[in-house]
């Protein structure tokens, strides 16, 4: 009796250090949650930190790109004049800097119920760490003048230094191919380069939204997703095709 009694009295301790345990460990986790970061986000480089807040993938970037650009300061390591490929560049007056962006986008994300407009700033972010923007300039003006101010990766500063991308960004294409992942929009869904199939795609052959729905490299069970094209809109077109998670700067 003495032994039952000794024995039922360990296996109690045993039970309650390790529901303490569990509870430690869903305190220290904030949310409890035990979801963890999808395949697919291990093909954003180490500039971006990234993991999971409820049904939530939490993004922080610098938003500093991981290539040069006439847009760093002359003495910076990562300064190159302009050597593209556009008779008509201008640079712009302003100059890259750091940033805190924080993106929350939905782990599982859904087609919305009624479409979200993009607004002006970061509507998503690319694999390097770099924001996506949409195909306005300022005051929703198109990019017709603003695009000769991109440097030779497509890209280029606003007034607070977010060095960003409207468009195809070729440094990311050269690196990963053409039909390669390029990154995600705030709703969630995956934005990839202009060829599909091995064919460079236009807006035609997408829908409003500038997506449609097939099997890619990274969702061989298929997923909507956005494609960016030469055309506008170039990465997005009439709002997003999912609700959008939030970004923070």
């Amino acid at each position: 009796m003495k032994y039952l009694m000794l024995k039922t009295t360990c296996l109690l301790i045993v039970g309650a250090t390790l529901v303490l345990s569990c509870k430690k460990d869903a305190a220290s986790s904030g949310t409890g949650t035990t979801t963890t970061v999808p395949d697919v986000f291990k093909k954003f480089n180490t500039s971006v930190t990234i993991s999971v807040e409820g049904n939530y993938i939490v993004l922080k970037s610098t938003g500093l790109p991981d290539h040069k650009s006439p847009y760093f300061a002359t003495t910076h390591a990562q300064y190159e004049a302009y050597n593209g490929t556009n008779p008509n560049y201008a640079k712009n007056p302003n100059s890259i800097q750091s940033q805190n962006y924080v993106f929350k986008i939905p782990v599982n994300p859904a087609k919305a119920g009624s479409a979200v407009a993009t607004s002006l700033g970061p509507m998503g972010i690319s694999i390097n760490g770099v924001p996506l923007f949409n195909q306005y300039a300022a005051g929703n003006a198109p990019l017709t003048n603003e695009i000769n101010s991109f440097d030779q990766y497509n890209g280029h500063p606003q007034q607070t230094g977010q060095y960003h991308y409207h468009v195809e960004p070729f440094f990311i294409t050269a690196q990963k191919g053409r039909n390669a992942l390029i990154g995600f929009l705030l709703d969630g869904y995956p934005v990839y380069g202009p060829m599909e199939n091995g064919s460079i795609l236009t807006s035609s052959q997408l829908d409003a939204y500038h997506g449609h729905v097939a099997v890619t490299a990274d969702y061989p069970n298929g997923i909507y997703h956005y494609h960016i094209t030469a055309d506008a809109p170039y990465i997005n077109g009439n709002g997003f095709y999912g609700t959008p998670g939030t970004v923070t700067q």
